[in-house]
């Protein structure tokens, strides 16, 4: 009874233990615009509002202004 104890017990151990490597994220490439120029439109589309300036559509985010495509 006692090694089956121990053989549990070493089994649980190894089988517990991580052996998961981490993995950094990689930043993203978004082209954030911290402050929209004079001349932009506000404009909606499918109810949802967006920034359009310099033919390009730009969602408002909390560091700034966020390049993304309408369809």
């Amino acid at each position: 009874m006692r090694t089956f104890v121990i053989i549990l017990s070493a089994f649980c151990v190894l089988n517990l233990s991580s052996c998961a490597t981490r993995i950094a994220a990689r930043p993203g490439a978004d082209t954030v615009i911290k402050t929209p120029p004079k001349h932009y439109e506000i404009v909606r589309v499918k109810g949802k509002r967006y920034y359009f300036w310099n033919n390009t559509h730009y969602r408002k985010t909390r560091k700034g202004y966020m390049i993304i495509r309408v369809y």
